[in-house]
């Protein structure tokens, strides 16, 4: 069972959800807050599996929550970021405040659902839509920091599987690309993640933009 974490400041957004997930024999809604310090307080207390962030909320916006949550060891709860705003900057900051995907409130139910459980599994939701936008703000962005001493640990697979994953590939792509398979794809990414230090596709994508390991508009 997906235990899941509402946080929205409007009653009715959150009703809303509660109701299409109900209806899912996978997951539960193990509780709600109304703005980003009951969300902090709330997933610390509950450790759901995943939470549900709106942006804008009173207190402490859902950004705001979202660092202070994924900076936690052990972490408490994987954060996918809802929002009806479809602004850069909102998908930038919650894709570098560790959430693990981002999601417009407009989204199809079923995508709400796919998200929660792809997310609770350790995925991450990774849409090229998003990717596109994130390419586009580093292309507004400042030099990028130096590359750290962990990406020298890489093999040379393992660092074209970065840039593939930084440019948005699914594995499935990744592995008609290298003409490989998808487990081979999936352990390579695996080992890739861990030597460097991160937790996820959607910090592989922010590390290599902040890093210069990618840079936008190259092949």
């Amino acid at each position: 069972m997906i235990r899941v974490l509402l946080a929205d400041d409007q009653a009715m957004v959150r009703a809303g959800f509660r109701l299409i997930l109900s209806a899912e024999p996978d997951v539960t809604v193990v509780g709600e807050a109304a703005d980003g310090v009951e969300a902090v307080a709330a997933a610390r207390r509950l450790r759901p599996d995943v939470t549900l962030m709106d942006v804008r909320m009173p207190r402490l916006d859902g950004i705001a929550a979202t660092r202070r949550l994924a900076g936690e060891d052990p972490q408490v709860t994987r954060v996918v970021v809802l929002t009806t705003f479809d602004v850069d900057s909102h998908v930038y900051d919650a894709l570098r405040a560790g959430a693990s995907g981002f999601l417009l409130k407009n989204a199809p139910p079923e995508e709400l659902v796919q998200a929660i459980r792809l997310v609770a599994t350790g995925g991450a939701l990774l849409d090229p839509a998003v990717t596109r936008r994130v390419i586009e703000e580093f292309a507004r962005s400042p030099a990028p920091g130096p590359v750290p001493p962990a990406v020298a640990a890489l093999t040379d697979r393992e660092l074209e599987v970065l840039h593939l994953v930084a440019r948005g590939l699914s594995n499935a792509e990744i592995a008609a690309s290298l003409v490989v398979s998808e487990a081979t794809v999936k352990t390579h990414v695996a080992r890739m993640l861990a030597k460097i230090g991160l937790r996820d596709r959607v910090q592989a994508v922010v590390f290599a933009y902040e890093h210069g390991l990618v840079r936008p508009g190259a092949s």
